[in-house]
């Protein structure tokens, strides 16, 4: 059987225009948070508290907040886009049409994927307004962040697949994932925490992802770069073999 490039640009260009019709909801919102914890945190903390790891305190959770926004966007793109037609009826028309299974992940997940890693480019040049910026590995930063786009994107639309209702769409990404990330050092290290508190840390899989990506802007970060990799790749892995399981059995899609 071909590639059905043709099928996949059409799911692909649909799910990025209902990003433009919604273009408050998917990039002004985002924006306007991003600079608002840089105003609370900024001047909370960051007064309070003029360098972490000789990084400005503004400047240093600039990975955290990228990640923060990556993490949910991702998640809310992939899950809503794949659930939406469910919801309605129409998953059978897609199924029906001669698109494969695996092209239309690759639809919706890589449209999902599109939107996260623009919106996290944004972000990151909303914060360069706000503080001095300085990328040390701006090709292994742009590489982490289309890698964790991708993974948390295939997270999403496992999530919009097991999903029967709008709460349990909105409940892993709010009751686990942004706690887990406030966690795991997006707006501090974990070296300053004591150290019982930082082992138990480092049990959170988001802290490997945030001081990887911290990694390629300071090249530095609270666990080698190494393990950052190995755990995102980890996590991405995990989530092929999920959504491979999806295809082959038609869970909560073909019935």
């Amino acid at each position: 059987m071909t590639f059905n490039a043709y099928g996949v640009w059409a799911i692909y260009r649909f799910e990025m225009a209902r990003a433009l019709r919604t273009l408050w909801q998917s990039v002004v919102t985002p924006v306007i948070t991003t600079a608002l914890y840089f105003v609370v945190f900024g001047s909370a903390i960051g007064g309070h508290m003029n360098s972490v790891d000789g990084v400005p305190y503004g400047a240093f959770i600039v990975p955290g907040l990228i990640m923060l926004s990556l993490f949910t966007q991702s998640i809310f793109n992939a899950s809503f886009g794949i659930y939406f037609p469910k919801f309605t009826g129409t998953i059978y028309e897609i199924l029906s049409a001669p698109v494969s299974s695996i092209e239309i992940v690759i639809a919706y997940v890589g449209a999902a994927a599109t939107k996260s890693a623009v919106l996290g480019l944004i972000i990151l040049a909303t914060a360069s307004l706000f503080v001095p910026l300085h990328i040390l590995h701006p090709v292994a930063m742009f590489a982490m962040l289309v890698l964790i786009s991708v993974t948390f994107s295939l997270f999403g639309f496992i999530i919009g697949v097991w999903a029967n209702g709008f709460e349990q769409l909105q409940m892993i990404p709010m009751l686990i994932v942004t706690p887990l990330t406030f966690l795991g050092g997006s707006f501090y290290s974990i070296d300053m925490l004591p150290p019982a508190w930082r082992t138990i840390t480092l049990f959170n899989p988001v802290v490997y992802l945030i001081s990887g990506f911290r990694w390629t802007f300071y090249g530095a970060g609270d666990v080698g770069v190494g393990y950052s990799v190995l755990a995102t790749l980890g996590f991405l892995a995990v989530c092929l073999v999920i959504v491979g399981w999806i295809l082959k059995t038609g869970y909560r899609l073909k019935n």
